[in-house]
């Protein structure tokens, strides 16, 4: 087992990595957060929805890059990193999602909002590849979803 700094080093990174997905997604770099994830790395959604490897990540992610619509904010709280071994290691951490789609077509600032879009958890599993740690997997689960407006 790894060494106190060198778990705390590797808690920290593993932290940066939940922090810098959540930066590339809300400012316009979404496609850069396939570079998180091992080249084998499966990103799973509340949905069900499934990409397999960094580069089905990499062109979903392309696509959230072009929605220009789009006011989001990923507020990443509570992540909890353990290091499970030498080059392995897990975590969990809260996302309370604030999301606006302008009806103009390019995102509002500031965008309105009325309380998050929806809130939920993700579950990973992280590796150290060749002295970087990345995302094996990512598993979002959804614990509150805003409810839609009556028409």
């Amino acid at each position: 087992m790894v060494d106190v700094l060198e778990r705390m080093a590797a808690e920290r990174a593993c932290e940066r990595l939940v922090y810098r997905y959540a930066q590339h997604v809300d400012f316009g770099g979404a496609a850069a957060v396939a570079d998180l994830f091992t080249d084998d790395g499966v990103w799973l959604g509340a949905d069900g929805r499934a990409m397999v490897g960094r580069e089905a990540i990499r062109a979903a992610f392309a696509a959230r890059q072009t929605m220009v619509q789009r006011q989001s904010r990923h507020v990443m709280t509570n992540v909890l990193v353990d290091v499970t071994s030498d080059d392995e290691a897990t975590g969990i951490a809260y996302l309370t999602n604030y999301r606006h789609d302008s009806e103009t077509g390019q995102a509002e600032h500031p965008a309105p909002a009325g309380h998050p879009k929806f809130m939920g958890e993700y579950h990973l599993d992280f590796r150290l590849v060749e002295g970087q740690w990345l995302i094996i997997s990512l598993r979002f689960n959804l614990a509150f979803l805003r409810r839609r407006p009556a028409p």
